[in-house]
C-alpha cells in the first residue's frame, strides 16, 4: 500500500477546490443545455421550480420578464441552485417602453440575451411589407441593446411562417432586421406551420441563438396537453434536426412544454434524452 502524505494530499485537495466551477463539471453538466421557465409555471413556487431544473441536472434556464420576483430575489435563488440565467423572454411592448429598466434587472442577474418571445394579434404583420418593416423596427432596436452591451433575438410560434412569394414571413423579417437580430426557433412551432425544422434551421446558419428543444405528439393524441409531448417522445425526427442545429451554430437547446401536465417529468425527460443524444463541444 501507498501512503500519501498529508501535506501532499493536502494541497491536491486545496489545488482542485481553487479550480473554477466549469473545471469540476461533468460531460453532462457541460452540454448547453437549458429549461424555459414557463414549463415551470404552474410549479407552487420560483424555489420549487428552479430545484426541478437543478434536481434533473441542468444548470441553466431561460427566465420570463422578472418570474415574478425582485433581482436580488431571483439572484439569491438562482446561485443556491447553482443555475444561470442564458436569456429571458420580454414582450415587445416592454423593449419598446422600457428598455432601460429590462436592461437594468437582467444585467443585475446576469443575463445578456433579450428575446421577443411573442406578437400579439394587433402587432402581427398581415403582409410581406410588414414583415420587413417589423424587421426594421427589430434591427433598429437590437442596436440600442447591443449598445448596452447585450443581445436581442426572436422566437417564432406558426403565425411567422406564412408563405410570402416563396420566403415566410420569418425570413422576411429577419432580413429587415439586418445580421445583429439573433433567432430562437421554436422546432414544434415550425413543425405545426408544415415546415421541416431541420430544414428552416438551415435558412438562419450563422445568426442561431439557441433552439426551443421540444416535440409534438401525435395527430390527436395528448390533447389535454394541447398536442405537445416530452422532447423525444413525439414525432419530430431528432436524428435529422439535432445535426441540421449543430450545423446552424445553435448555441443552447432550451427544454419547453406548453402545457405539460407533469412539468418535473417533461424537464428530466428532455434533460435525458439531450444529454445522450448532443455531441461532445455542440453548442455554445
Amino acid at each position: 500500500m501507498i501512503v500519501i502524505p498529508r501535506s501532499i494530499a493536502a494541497a491536491a485537495l486545496l489545488l482542485f477546490s481553487a479550480l473554477p466551477a466549469f473545471a469540476q463539471t461533468t460531460d453532462a453538466q457541460a452540454k448547453p443545455i437549458a429549461v424555459q421557465m414557463y414549463t415551470l409555471r404552474n410549479v407552487a413556487s420560483l424555489e420549487e421550480q428552479l430545484k426541478i431544473v437543478h434536481d434533473a441536472g441542468i444548470h441553466a434556464v431561460e427566465t420570463v420578464g422578472t418570474q415574478n420576483a425582485s433581482a436580488a430575489d431571483l439572484k439569491r435563488l438562482l446561485e443556491k441552485y447553482s443555475i444561470q440565467v442564458v436569456s429571458t423572454h420580454v414582450q415587445l411592448s416592454d423593449l419598446r417602453s422600457d428598455l432601460d429598466k429590462v436592461v437594468a434587472f437582467n444585467k443585475s442577474i446576469g443575463n445578456s440575451v433579450l428575446v421577443v418571445p411573442y406578437l400579439k394579434k394587433e402587432e402581427r404583420p398581415t403582409d410581406a411589407a410588414g414583415w420587413t418593416a417589423l424587421g426594421k423596427e427589430l434591427g433598429a432596436i437590437s442596436n440600442k441593446v447591443r449598445a448596452k452591451g447585450m443581445t436581442l433575438a426572436y422566437h417564432n410560434h406558426d403565425f411567422e411562417i406564412v408563405d410570402f412569394n416563396g420566403k415566410t414571413g420569418l425570413e422576411l423579417m429577419f432580413e429587415g432586421a439586418g445580421p445583429k437580430l439573433e433567432a430562437e426557433l421554436d422546432l414544434a412551432w415550425i413543425a405545426r406551420a408544415g415546415y421541416d425544422p431541420a430544414a428552416l434551421l438551415g435558412k438562419f446558419r450563422g445568426r442561431m441563438f439557441a433552439v426551443h428543444a421540444k416535440d409534438n405528439a401525435p395527430t390527436g393524441q395528448a390533447k389535454e396537453e394541447d398536442g405537445f409531448a416530452a422532447l423525444g417522445k413525439g414525432v419530430l425526427n431528432w436524428n435529422a434536426i439535432l445535426p441540421a442545429a449543430a450545423r446552424a451554430g445553435v448555441r443552447w437547446y432550451i427544454i419547453e412544454h406548453d402545457h405539460p401536465l407533469d412539468p418535473a417529468a417533461v424537464v428530466k425527460t428532455g434533460a435525458a434524452y439531450l444529454n445522450e443524444h448532443l455531441p461532445a463541444g455542440a453548442g455554445r
